[in-house]
């Protein structure tokens, strides 16, 4: 999975096309990122011990990582190709400029 925590994505897909947001958790098990602000839900959730007050929360749902596409600087939502720089790490790039992301 291509996508971390810290990326700019954008939604290409759902109730939720063209929201952008920060990836806050990616889960490369179950395929899956959570992105600030985007898939929001309503939780009718008890008072327990971790969460004093009860009530209606908005809860961030996640949602496939192939619904996702990462936003390049220069030229917006792409996907992501790897190279190898000249130090010999992998680096991820934009598929439609070349830079790095």
């Amino acid at each position: 999975m291509r996508i971390r925590k810290g990326d700019t994505v954008e939604v290409l897909s759902g109730k939720q096309r063209g929201r952008r947001g920060q990836v806050m958790v990616a889960d490369p098990s179950r395929r899956t990122v959570i992105v600030d602000g985007a898939n929001m839900v309503k939780r009718h959730t008890k008072p327990t011990g971790a969460t004093m007050q009860g009530g209606i929360i908005d809860k961030d749902m996640p949602l496939p990582v192939s619904v996702v596409a990462i936003v390049c600087p220069a030229c917006g939502p792409t996907r992501i190709g790897m190279s190898i720089d000249e130090a010999g790490r992998k680096v991820r790039v934009c598929r439609k400029c070349g830079g790095d992301l």
